[in-house]
């Protein structure tokens, strides 16, 4: 049986390779590493949990998803979401130990021998939902309704699976350990292989007459209206966990997690810098250059801004406290109000003689004369 250890090391730093590190690179690193560790050819102390702590690394790693969710999550988050027979679930090691010279039989019973089916099936698994929400719930904070398909414990029978007023009884088989051992030897040593009880599915009882409802599985797919509490300032991408609200497992047990994923909808007026906000504002030229006070939008509505007297275009006005709440913490970030200067692309005779008036008192030359292209 695999077990995680208690001092968690990145997986990137167990296999020695970079975050961008490639498949071929991840791969290449832990047949290396393989070649090191394994128990048939390291016999120290500590290389059987080496060769297990590698070997999760590239589990994890060696597959897309799962690589995407710890980059995401990293330990606590991805250990939530993952039991260590789903890490293992689906890695190429058979291959790879095979042309190093190791028998891969005896391996997965090394990794999966003496696990506990009864444990592992004592968390339900974890759901993710994606919501979305805009700019101003973001900033305010909100309360949403959702709904979403969970499996949970069948009302009617209790979750035992059984007919109303009937009970299970205890298999026979495995008089209600739900667990067959079995103890083999090869050339690489002596496993013992722990595998669910044929006649019960692993759950060390049998029935007789299955609830009507769920046909003996204890389980039944509802659709669960969920209410999701926005707390102010949220960012996009930020993940919530309501302990507890996900699948329920087979056999009993405790619920998974519901995860609620947030994406924040682009802002019509508003781009965001975590807790600050920016905003383009557009002047003529004759504003810029005299100074104006114009209304600009924030959060709670317009409010005016003055403008001085020769401001720049990509000069920044700031509007201390009008961006977001800060998540979970105190005080607001900005408004950051950037100067943008509209130039008109049509005008009429009057306007242009005016500009031309204005272009000489400045001594600049505005007149630009057409030249022919040589080739």
């Amino acid at each position: 049986m695999v077990k995680r250890m208690a001092s968690r090391r990145d997986y990137y730093e167990v296999l020695g390779v970079s975050r961008s590190a490639s498949p071929e690179e991840i791969k290449d690193a832990y047949r290396k590493l393989a070649l090191q560790y394994h128990p048939d050819r390291n016999k120290a102390p500590d290389a059987e949990e080496r060769f297990k702590e590698i070997s999760e690394a590239y589990a994890v790693l060696s597959d897309e998803e799962k690589r995407r969710q710890y980059d995401m999550l990293g330990h606590a988050g991805f250990d939530q979401r993952y039991t260590t027979e789903d890490i293992f679930r689906g890695a190429d090691f058979e291959s790879i130990l095979r042309d190093l010279g190791f028998g891969a039989g005896g391996l997965f019973d090394f990794f999966f021998g003496e696990r506990d089916f009864e444990e592992r099936a004592s968390v339900g698994r974890d759901i993710v939902y994606e919501l979305h929400i805009s700019l101003e719930e973001a900033a305010r904070g909100a309360e949403k309704e959702i709904e979403i398909p969970r499996i949970e414990k069948c009302d009617l029978c209790n979750g035992t699976g059984g007919a109303p007023n009937t009970s299970p009884r205890t298999c026979p088989k495995c008089k209600g350990t739900g667990k067959i051992q079995n103890v083999s030897r090869s050339g690489f040593g002596m496993f013992v292989r722990v595998t669910p009880c044929s006649a019960c599915g692993g759950k060390g009882r049998i029935i007789d007459m299955p609830c009507p409802r769920c046909k003996g599985t204890g389980l039944t797919k509802k659709e669960r209206q969920i209410s999701v509490r926005i707390p102010p300032g949220i960012d996009d991408g930020y993940q919530l966990r309501l302990h507890g609200e996900g699948e329920t497992p087979p056999g009993g047990g405790s619920p998974g997690d519901l995860y609620v994923v947030i994406h924040v909808a682009p802002h019509e007026y508003f781009m965001r810098d975590g807790d600050d906000l920016m905003y383009d504002l557009i002047l003529g030229f004759p504003q810029a250059a005299l100074g104006t006070e114009v209304p600009v939008p924030t959060l709670e509505g317009n409010t005016n801004v003055k403008i001085h007297p020769g401001t720049q275009p990509r000069e920044i006005v700031k509007l201390k406290g009008k961006g977001m709440p800060r998540f979970r913490g105190y005080g607001r970030g900005d408004l950051l109000v950037r100067v943008n200067i509209a130039v008109p692309d049509k005008l009429t005779a009057h306007q242009r003689a005016m500009l031309e008036e204005l272009a000489k008192e400045f001594e600049q030359n505005v007149r630009v004369k057409s030249r022919k292209l040589r080739f």
